[in-house]
């Protein structure tokens, strides 16, 4: 059963076939949910399961998160803040509304320059169906 509500400014939407299962999350204030603290990178996880694990992160204005590279494609969505993000060998700026989608194994980086707060999409691999 699917279903589909919008009320307001919200958008709920469950898709479930039985009534014993969480069918949603809601999150009334994203940007609220995490506080940026002094000098530190603060992280909270809001879902995982086997096909995503999405991460909101607040970085305090000089922190950096060193180059690193995911097995897993992912998207960085910039919801506050001013950074600096290196994509492989490019460097962009990114701001409130700044979308980035990255490929599997790319070197990537993030340098705050004011208070920032991100949300992070990891996508996982799904598991191959069983077979009978």
């Amino acid at each position: 059963m699917e279903r589909a509500r919008l009320s307001g400014k919200r958008f709920h939407f469950s898709c479930s076939t039985t009534m014993s299962q969480n069918t949603f999350k809601h999150l009334p204030d994203l940007l609220g949910s995490i506080t940026c603290q002094p000098d530190s990178i603060v992280s909270r996880t809001l879902h995982s399961d086997e096909q995503s694990k999405i991460v909101l992160f607040g970085f305090d204005a000089g922190q950096e998160l060193s180059e690193h590279t995911a097995a897993v494609p992912a998207v960085m969505h910039f919801l506050e803040g001013e950074a600096e993000v290196k994509l492989g060998a490019e460097t962009v700026q990114a701001t409130a509304g700044t979308w980035v989608h990255m490929a599997p194994g790319l070197p990537h980086a993030i340098s705050a320059r004011t208070p920032v707060k991100m949300l992070l999409t990891l996508f996982k691999k799904p598991r191959p169906a069983a077979q009978d």
